[in-house]
């Protein structure tokens, strides 16, 4: 198993669409913060009685969706690369055992989202808290360290889910159309409906508690886990 993480690692950091999706997905932290800066000074500018009912200038308004758009897409890449070239059909022959083929991809996937996600919700915290200064809520954001924790696992949680996705679907423009939808539609439509879902949508478990959002993310990894498994071993490759 050591082996073939290993190997996985290898693909993954040697790969232009690894650096250039996780660029992306820190960039967007620099139109965040900017504006983040013209909130915060719309706010100095304003009188008591609007600054009470402002937004949060919380850059990660911006930036998680974002990050975890460009981390699902990575997760997907990491298998629909493989069936776009045929490598997957050499992995199979070098791993026989297609389960610890898909989990040591799960593995090495888990492993740079979660420290690319941590440094970004690191970094985005840093930013708002820069900004707002010592400003009061609501314009300076109530995010600690641990919220940063939960975002990038979080983050991490969204690349499984990709590589999930990307096993079911197998198709890359098919796995990010589908990304897509369930990182920034479903969270829409889902207001119609006569009951509230949207706490335990993908995109806002790190607005929970912190014990649901842990339980919460773990069970997405999982169901991402077993049909990525599921895919990997009764389809034909």
């Amino acid at each position: 198993m050591t082996d073939v993480i290993a190997s996985e690692w290898l693909k993954l950091r040697t790969l232009r669409s690894t650096f250039a999706l996780l660029a992306a997905a820190a960039a967007v932290l620099v139109p965040a913060a900017l504006i983040s800066a013209l909130m915060v000074a719309d706010w100095d500018a304003s009188p008591p009685e609007e600054q009470a009912v402002f937004a949060s200038a919380d850059p990660g308004v911006l930036v998680l969706p974002f990050a975890q758009f460009c981390l699902a897409a990575l997760g997907a890449l990491v298998i629909t690369g493989e069936h776009a070239t045929g490598m997957i059909r050499t992995s199979a022959v070098a791993v026989p055992d297609r389960r610890v083929l898909f989990l040591a991809k799960a593995a090495v996937t888990a492993a740079a989202a979660f420290a690319a996600g941590l440094s970004i919700a690191l970094a985005t915290l840093a930013a708002g808290s820069l900004i707002t200064g010592d400003r009061p809520a609501p314009i300076a954001s109530t995010a600690t360290p641990a919220d940063a924790l939960l975002q990038g696992l979080l983050l991490a949680t969204t690349a499984l889910v990709g590589l999930g996705l990307g096993a079911l679907i197998r198709a890359t423009a098919g796995a990010f159309t589908a990304l897509a939808a369930l990182i920034f539609v479903l969270p829409s439509l889902v207001s119609f409906l006569p009951w509230d879902i949207s706490p335990y949508l993908l995109p806002n478990l790190a607005a929970l508690p912190a014990l649901p959002a842990v339980a919460a993310m773990t069970a997405y990894a999982a169901a991402a886990l077993t049909a990525g498994v599921a895919a990997t071993l009764y389809r034909d490759i």
